[in-house]
């Protein structure tokens, strides 16, 4: 069965001439840093607490840069000390375990979906404190930026104790990462401001990413580390998959972001009859998405709602349900998908491919029909494949990520540049 889509192309809405920001646009920093702040850190946030020594076998660094790095970061308040955890007989402050002093601070993520936003909260360490959707604002793109930012400064006030460092934006379209603007056909937004809203909005330094790149450096920067895989070394390639579809590839850990934006998977031809915006059919976001999806469940009688605007989640419901059609309609989907990945891995030849979005999460029966039409389409020996670890809340740590990255790369000017707003 196929899958049709009936949507059409948001017109985009023309830029609004507006004053000099005075919001701090920071391009966001992708990438596994390896300076040695930044190593001392990174270790601090995933083995802290850590003593001194133990730190500089994980990073390879003297024990007398260890010990400079952390005291710098003890003076700015990023890490702090736990004598309690001394053991028993150790003589000497190098003894004394050090973690990342993550109770005083968050940073705020907001990932600006098609349909819906989620708003995070995170710690130092990566770990989401609490998280919320709200429906994606309609209208011009000021007034719907402007309705994020309150949203989100409503949000970061319910944890009154802890002073907010950072926040990141990750999204669809075009970014442009250092000046923060956006286009965006989904949503009809062309130039959108949207580093300078969100970030003169909520009083913080802001970093704006694309959301598919920011997925990967979810991976490199805030996903746990499998036995004997850095996750840092050799190549990536990222495949991400529900409301739209799009790749990014990390190499040597950092993630590939090309100056003119990322590059479109979505009309990548799949050879079904799915009719597509641009008048093509076949095109692959017109053919997976969660739209197209939902068209072609009303078309097949799965959905019978008189809401007009079901959500994917009854298709999955149906599916889990007992409903043939429905499981039907999603392994062709998974089908389609296995076949894209399995084409892309070719052309890439990755070290190793991670699949992520609620069209791989949502439905795990169709995981073995995306690995059975991977396995068919692909050429070469089978390698390191999975499923992102965050499951269903990969737009959440994407959005997180950004909101971390400048920091996790450069922990002591970051926290000056805050401080001394």
């Amino acid at each position: 069965m196929s899958i049709t889509s009936l949507s059409s192309a948001a017109v985009l809405t023309r830029p609004i001439a507006r004053p000099p920001t005075r919001a701090q646009i920071v391009p966001p920093e992708l990438r596994v840093a390896d300076a040695p702040a930044a190593a001392v850190f990174r270790v601090a946030c995933a083995r802290g607490p850590i003593a001194r020594d133990i730190a500089a076998k994980i990073t390879g660094l003297s024990t007398a840069t260890v010990n400079r790095q952390v005291s710098a970061l003890l003076a700015e308040g990023l890490l702090r000390e736990r004598a309690d955890l001394t053991a028993s007989g150790a003589v000497g402050r190098p003894r004394v375990p050090f973690e990342v002093n993550h109770e005083p601070y968050l940073t705020i993520g907001i990932h600006i979906g098609a349909v819906v936003t989620g708003i995070v909260a995170s710690d130092l360490r990566g770990k989401i404190l609490g998280s919320v959707e709200v429906p994606t604002p309609a209208g011009p793109q000021d007034r719907a930026l402007s309705q994020i930012s309150r949203s989100a400064k409503l949000f970061a006030s319910r944890w009154h104790r802890r002073r907010p460092l950072w926040v990141g934006v990750a999204l669809g379209g075009r970014v442009d990462a250092t000046t923060g603007r956006v286009d965006h056909p989904r949503l009809g937004w062309l130039g959108a401001p949207v580093g300078a809203i969100i970030g003169e909005g909520l009083g913080l330094p802001v970093s704006v990413a694309a959301h598919v790149e920011a997925m990967a450096a979810s991976e490199l920067l805030l996903a746990p580390q499998r036995p004997g895989d850095s996750g840092t070394d050799g190549t990536s390639l990222y495949f991400y998959a529900r409301e739209t579809a799009g790749v990014a590839v990390t190499i040597d850990g950092r993630v590939h972001t090309p100056s003119s934006g990322p590059g479109s998977i979505v009309h990548l031809s799949t050879g079904s009859s799915a009719l597509c915006a641009c008048g093509a059919r076949g095109c692959l976001e017109a053919t997976v998405s969660d739209r197209a999806t939902i068209a072609a469940a009303k078309e097949a009688g799965i959905l019978t709602e008189t809401d007009e605007r079901p959500a994917i989640a009854a298709v999955y419901r149906a599916a889990a349900a007992g409903s043939i059609p429905a499981h039907e309609l999603l392994v062709e989907r998974a089908r389609v998908l296995g076949r894209t990945v399995a084409m892309l891995r070719d052309l890439f030849n990755p070290d190793r491919v991670i699949l992520g979005g609620q069209a791989f999460t949502e439905y795990p029966a169709g995981i073995p029909h995306v690995a059975e039409a991977f396995a068919r389409t692909s050429s070469l020996a089978r390698k390191d494949i999975r499923i992102t670890g965050f499951g269903n809340r990969v737009q959440e740590f994407a959005a997180g990520v950004v909101s971390l990255s400048t920091l996790y790369s450069d922990p002591l000017t970051s926290i000056r540049r805050v401080v001394s707003q």
